[in-house]
């Protein structure tokens, strides 16, 4: 009988009558408060991106759309100009010759059209640019 009362090595520690001390426990949960910090950042840092990631589609789906109906002019010549929307996008427009020295003996002049478009989210401007180069016709 005396085999039977006998714990084995191995689960001795499960039968221990000490707890854990005020310390060990202070310790294990400063360690999970920093561990569910971090994940809690790194999660709203993803929708940070997400939402910013949102605002420069839509900025590029405007932008796309505003140098079609740059391009799309009949007369496009040398100018620049600034329109807003009533929704905060702002688009700055830049039209000039390029590439003269190579198109001088050509019927045709290399147009270089620089569109921004800039809207304001939160307190940070943003910035979207696109360029693009236009053949047309060189006017008399």
């Amino acid at each position: 009988m005396k085999g039977l009362n006998r714990i084995p090595e191995s689960l001795k520690v499960f039968n221990s009558k000490e707890g854990f001390t005020l310390l060990e426990i202070l310790v294990a949960l400063a360690i999970l408060a920093t561990a569910v910090t971090i994940v809690f950042q790194l999660f709203s840092a993803g929708l940070r991106n997400i939402a910013a990631s949102e605002d420069y589609v839509v900025a590029t789906m405007r932008a796309e759309a505003k140098m079609r109906e740059i391009l799309s002019q009949r007369e496009l010549t040398e100018n620049s100009w600034i329109e807003s929307t009533k929704d905060g996008y702002r688009y700055t427009v830049k039209v000039s010759k390029t590439l003269q020295e190579k198109t001088g003996s050509l019927t045709v002049d290399v147009l270089e059209v620089e569109l921004s478009v800039s809207w304001v989210k939160g307190i940070k401007e943003r910035v979207l640019q696109l360029k693009t180069l236009k053949i047309v016709n060189k006017q008399v």
